[in-house]
């Protein structure tokens, strides 16, 4: 079947609903798996923050910092994902907004993290995830 935007608007859903959904998915998939990662893995986690931090002046936040990180992340993925959720059968964009709002916080923490380590390479990576988390937050503040 050739789903139109008639057809679309026959299930309630717009192509704003849509963008929605499509960042409320990316995100859930990313943070829930990178926060879950963390939580499992947390003695090696743990070992990677200290040695990758401990030439910088984070170095003895470490203790402090990942647990942060690892609860925006887990935050920005489950808020994500029942954001989907709200959209998908109510169309409103409360939640999925914290989840968008949530993400970008996080991004930014890392993305912090990784200048103060002098890891530039590593900076640049999270700026695609970035522009996706903003570009999340616009569509769902905007529309």
């Amino acid at each position: 079947m050739n789903c139109t935007a008639s057809c679309l608007a026959d299930l309630g859903l717009t192509p704003t609903h849509l963008m929605q959904l499509a960042f409320s998915a990316f995100a859930a998939v990313l943070f829930i798996q990178s926060g879950l990662d963390k939580v499992f893995n947390w003695t090696s986690e743990k070992n990677f923050y200290k040695a990758h931090f401990g030439k910088s002046i984070l170095k003895g936040s470490v203790f402090l910092l990942m647990p942060v990180i690892t609860l925006v992340e887990l935050s920005a993925g489950l808020l994500s994902a029942a954001g989907f959720f709200q959209v998908l059968l109510t169309g409103s964009t409360g939640i999925g907004t914290l989840g968008m709002l949530c993400a970008v916080a996080g991004l930014t923490m890392l993305f912090f993290g990784q200048r103060v380590a002098k890891d530039y390479k590593g900076a640049a990576v999270l700026v695609p995830y970035f522009l996706m988390a903003a570009g999340g937050l616009y569509v769902f503040l905007l529309y």
